[in-house]
């Protein structure tokens, strides 16, 4: 009787631990059947699919799985999908997922980044006002913070490359959010730039600071830098639309 139980353990460990490799081995062909910059929804999907079996039928790999489930949807709702309201359902799982598990596991750096991103995403699909009602802006400077904390370097300082973004994207408000600041903003997207090898959004977000706080040649090169970038293999539709957004910001200046 021992051994049978022991053997249906032992088949539970594995089907949910495949569970896990089939998800990574999915994630990592996001890319793949993508038609210029939007992603199919084929392999994210299967990924999304072996992510959340995996997060119900094991405890063990919890965090890694709740890590990709994170990034999974980030990468569903902002590039594989183009209609506001799947997007907000995407966000909204998320948000909802990350805010259930950052209390027990309090010292995870990359639950609190892929939160922060899916956060992000959130707030442009529901917009200014509902970010505003929900505190968004301060719950991202308090994340940053913490991530930083916890680990400066995840994510190439993700942490700073947060803060800094927060700093460039709200708006100040007297009495009511008086902290944001483009100086600050340019403080930390260069600490983000600075730590280990700085990413095309990390870059491109920089040169948008620099230009807001008037060093537009600076800017200006750093776009350009961004711009002839070749996509790298493992992020290439991240990489393709932070480009092409580089192009289009670079028309504005």
């Amino acid at each position: 009787m021992k051994n049978y139980i022991y053997i249906l353990i032992s088949i539970s460990l594995l089907f949910s631990q495949s569970l896990f490799d089939q998800g990574v081995s999915e994630y990592n062909n996001r890319s793949m059947n993508s038609t210029n910059l939007l992603a199919s929804t084929i392999y994210i999907d299967k990924a999304i699919d072996s992510f959340e079996k995996n997060l119900d039928n094991n405890q063990k790999d919890n965090e890694q799985t709740i890590i990709y489930l994170l990034k999974s949807y980030y990468f569903k709702g902002e590039y594989a999908i183009e209609d506001v309201e799947s997007k907000k359902e995407i966000f909204d799982m998320g948000k909802d997922l990350a805010e259930k598990y950052i209390p027990i596991y309090p010292k995870s750096a990359a639950i609190r980044y892929w939160y922060l991103v899916n956060l992000g995403s959130w707030a442009e699909v529901y917009g200014t006002l509902k970010a505003a009602r929900e505190g968004v802006a301060d719950i991202m400077k308090e994340q940053s913070e913490k991530i930083i904390d916890l680990d400066s370097e995840y994510k190439n300082g993700g942490g700073y490359f947060m803060l800094g973004a927060v700093h460039l994207k709200s708006p100040y408000i007297p009495f009511l959010l008086s902290w944001p600041s483009k100086k600050e903003a340019v403080k930390y997207l260069q600490l983000a730039v600075n730590t280990k090898q700085a990413s095309l959004v990390q870059k491109k977000y920089l040169a948008h600071a620099l230009y807001k706080t008037g060093a537009k040649e600076k800017a200006i090169e750093l776009l350009n830098e961004v711009i002839n970038s070749k996509p790298s293999i493992n992020d290439k539709i991240e990489d393709l639309n932070d480009i092409n957004k580089a192009k289009e910001l670079l028309e504005t200046f």
